[in-house]
């Protein structure tokens, strides 16, 4: 059995430990049920609850939802507005989202996937200085995808901005 200061009391009868824990005028938990003896402890069952949920409220807090964002395109998509695309998935793998990149056939345009898989390869090496490709380029149904993750230099600048925040909030 543990005290109600943390203190360890050693073991002692149920009846007994009831008895602390009226004195006390506090809770007797069963902490450790698959020990032997069972561990017991003497405290505020309904604060040690609250303070549970409020931990758990502070890790969900902290977690980061990564958000996927996308880019479609065709295989007849040109250069320029190519260019437009990766320009914004630029942007977002700097905020640290990871990028889809469709290709999507029309067509007979399925027949030709070494020109789409060409765009997609491109599309890698131009954003190669900040992303890394997490799933290589694959054919599903008549799309062609591949997913981009932001690189560590992406990582580091999320940090940068990170901390540029909390001086300025200070």
């Amino acid at each position: 059995m543990i005290g109600p200061q943390g203190e360890n009391i050693g073991v002692v009868s149920i009846e007994e430990a009831n008895r602390i824990a009226r004195e006390a005028d506090l809770d007797l938990v069963e902490v450790a049920p698959n020990a032997d003896p069972p561990v017991c402890r003497v405290m505020d069952f309904g604060k040690f609850i609250y303070e549970r949920t409020k931990k758990e409220r502070e890790a969900r807090k902290a977690q980061t939802k990564i958000e996927i964002k996308e880019i479609r395109l065709r295989p007849k998509t040109n250069e320029h507005h190519r260019a437009l695309k990766v320009r914004d998935a630029r942007r977002w793998l700097e905020d640290g989202m990871k990028v889809k990149v469709r290709i999507r056939f029309r067509g007979r345009e399925i027949t030709y996937p070494e020109i789409a898989l060409e765009d997609l390869k491109a599309v890698a090496e131009d954003l190669s200085d900040i992303a890394v490709v997490e799933q290589a380029p694959a054919l599903e149904g008549r799309t062609m995808l591949m997913v981009l993750a932001p690189g560590k230099q992406a990582k580091k600048k999320d940090k940068e901005k990170e901390k540029e925040k909390e001086a300025v909030t200070r």
